[in-house]
């Protein structure tokens, strides 16, 4: 008797488990052309041209000060979300996280791999954004390098100049350098409209999990569009708004306000 009620009991677990897995957004695998190019490169370049950044801002000022309220207010909101980072990437454990913020009238930000994360004023003075609205940025630039989009478009772009064969001489060699030098510079690499959507998707999941509301990702979208007429967006030039990306977002708020209910509710229990 007891035989049969155990595989009873296994089969309804196996019944249950997709819906007790089923916990905020899935996403798609991620493409294994990104193998090709090797992380620990890729992001070390990424922390090269980071630092130069970097330096090219506090030359001409225009780095935030540590203490600035407005970093500490960017830092802040990035705290609570990287937490949850290796839900999607399980290296993301091993990065050394930056925030900084850049004064610039220059509408833009990105999470390079390795997790370098830059904002300037322009973005988010420009559109007065508020701290929801902020984090669903954060999270949309995180999941681009979580999902590894750079990865993998430099992959692509390989694999169209050079051809497999010429790629697997470079990879073969250890000839790296010809792998990031035809990405482009990863500071103004253009995604996919695919990778836009996955990191949209993903971005909306990490801000829920840190307890920011992923309405707002219908606010910020509708800001946007406001201020596509008025020029020197770049967030905006390569993150196209529309109709069609808020009735995306509206799809999958049910995947998500589950997740961000919950975190509302852990923060006011432990307060």
């Amino acid at each position: 008797m007891l035989r049969p009620l155990a595989s009873i009991f296994a089969a309804l677990l196996l019944w249950v488990a997709p819906a007790m897995a089923a916990d905020g957004v899935t996403v798609d695998e991620a493409s294994r052309l990104r193998k090709l190019v090797p992380a620990e490169q890729l992001e070390q370049s990424a922390g090269q041209q980071y630092r130069e950044m970097l330096a090219q801002a506090a030359a001409k000022r225009a780095l935030a000060p540590e203490g600035s309220p407005a970093l500490r207010r960017l830092r802040g909101i990035a705290q609570r979300i990287i937490p949850y980072s290796a839900r999607f990437n399980p290296r993301a454990q091993q990065w050394k996280w930056e925030v900084n913020l850049i004064a610039s009238k220059d509408a833009n930000a990105f999470c390079m791999p390795g997790g370098k994360i830059a904002f300037f004023t322009g973005l988010i003075d420009g559109l007065k954004l508020s701290d929801d609205e902020i984090a669903i940025v954060m999270g949309h630039e995180i999941a681009h390098a979580l999902r590894e989009h750079a990865r993998e478009r430099i992959a692509k772009t390989q694999l169209t100049q050079l051809g497999v064969g010429l790629l697997g001489q470079f990879i073969g060699d250890g000839k790296y350098t010809e792998v990031f030098s035809a990405g482009g510079n990863l500071l103004t690499l253009k995604f996919s409209r695919q990778d836009e959507s996955d990191a949209d998707v993903v971005g909306l999941d990490l801000a829920a999990r840190a307890g920011y509301n992923p309405q707002a990702g219908i606010s910020l979208w509708k800001k946007m569009e406001k201020a596509g007429g008025s020029g020197g967006f770049a967030w905006l030039s390569t993150h196209p708004a529309g109709k069609d990306r808020i009735r995306e977002i509206e799809r999958r708020l049910p995947e998500v306000m589950p997740l961000y209910e919950r975190a509302r509710s852990s923060t006011t229990t432990k307060g």
